[in-house]
């Protein structure tokens, strides 16, 4: 039988935290462990359990899983929550890859040299250009696609709660991803794991930018 999920990677949101999101949501218990020395990643490397020199890693029904979409699927697929055939999956797919797009520009604005640009950069393409499309695909339907909700359906509800940390009232004007958030937040697994002291992480702050600029061996900030 294989043993608990566990995850490999920082103390912070980053790349696993859409993936901490899908377990949550599956009623999956894994454990952390955090990087925060250069000779844990090294040592991952010499191992050979990171393929391409990259985390998140995964260890999850007996393998070793990396690259974010791999891993997101994988729990997808395993859990039900993918859609109920090919057309349904590749709807989900386009969906999800879309928010990933938008919430990798918010997880990179901790490492921005000008932050100022970088939100007014992320505020104009949420409202442009992101959220449009969603206040439409919610016109009627309880979730993206289907009948039941999906992991496109987890990661909208967290984009919409990253953006309105960094954007006050940017929901005000799309009410059907509003409602959506609303209805989302109350499903008892996504409620349990937006309580306090939840494996839910906070936004990014000194200390885990500091680690990750040790652990890569980075200077930032990123032009």
């Amino acid at each position: 039988m294989a043993g608990k999920v566990v995850l490999h990677y920082f103390n912070g949101r980053g790349k696993m935290e859409s993936i901490r999101w899908l377990l949550a949501v599956a009623e999956v218990e894994f454990d952390e462990v955090y990087l925060t020395t250069r000779e844990q990643y090294e040592k991952l490397l010499s191992d050979g359990d990171l393929m391409f020199e990259q985390v998140p890693l995964v260890e999850i029904d007996g393998m070793k899983l990396i690259q974010t979409k791999a891993i997101l699927n994988y729990i997808a697929e395993k859990y039900s929550l993918h859609g109920k055939d090919l057309k349904d999956r590749v709807a989900i797919n386009m969906y999800s890859e879309g928010l990933m797009d938008l919430m990798e520009m918010i997880m990179m604005l901790a490492f921005a040299a000008d932050t100022k640009a970088q939100l007014d950069t992320i505020e104009t393409k949420a409202i442009n250009r992101y959220l449009p499309v969603f206040e439409k695909a919610l016109a009627g339907p309880i979730y993206l696609v289907g009948s039941k909700i999906s992991c496109a359906d987890v990661q909208l509800l967290e984009c919409t709660l990253m953006l309105e940390e960094k954007f006050c009232g940017i929901l005000a004007k799309f009410p059907n991803v509003k409602s959506f958030q609303g209805r989302m937040s109350e499903i008892p697994a996504i409620k349990k794991f937006l309580q306090p002291g939840s494996k839910r992480k906070h936004q990014p702050d000194e200390t885990y930018v500091k680690t990750i600029k040790a652990v890569f061996k980075l200077d930032l900030p990123l032009k």
